[in-house]
């Protein structure tokens, strides 16, 4: 075969530094339109986000020739720099160290869009923290509950 064709689409999750209150819902539009710009710029494409006040949810294509981690390092690191130039709430902002990465298949986006466009909902019912466990143990990620937070 002469080309290389892919199809990566993820589930992207990842919270504030010690998930602290940072994400005011009237900055996170801005705040998800500069994160697609970061994807754009790497050939990658941004389909839907949400989040709430600690963390965010990102449903992305991401470029074949870049890894989960590589492209999430350049998402924190530019959106950490940004939001402390434009935002005021967001002195020694930071986004936790690790994240979860899932595949997404195409008959799941439907689903998915709804539910990062419902975050402020479904937060009312269910912590972040228990949220990223059910995600873990839905997707058969093994993990050790004393170091997850750290």
């Amino acid at each position: 075969m002469a080309g290389s064709f892919t199809c990566l689409r993820y589930h992207l999750i990842f919270s504030t530094k010690d998930r602290r209150p940072l994400l005011a819902a009237a900055a996170r539009p801005r705040l998800f339109e500069y994160i697609g710009g970061i994807l754009r710029n790497r050939r990658g494409q941004l389909l839907a986000a949400g989040g709430t006040d600690n963390h965010v949810h990102l449903l992305a294509i991401l470029p074949k020739d870049r890894s989960v981690s590589d492209m999430l390092r350049d998402i924190k690191s530019n959106t950490s720099r940004w939001l402390g130039e434009t935002a005021p709430m967001a002195i020694g902002f930071g986004w936790q160290d690790g994240y979860g990465a899932f595949t997404v298949g195409r008959s799941e986006i439907e689903g998915l869009m709804r539910y990062l466009a419902s975050q402020d909902e479904h937060h009312r019912e269910r912590t972040f923290e228990e949220e990223f466990v059910a995600f873990l143990e839905d997707n058969e990620v093994e993990y050790d509950p004393r170091y997850i937070w750290q």
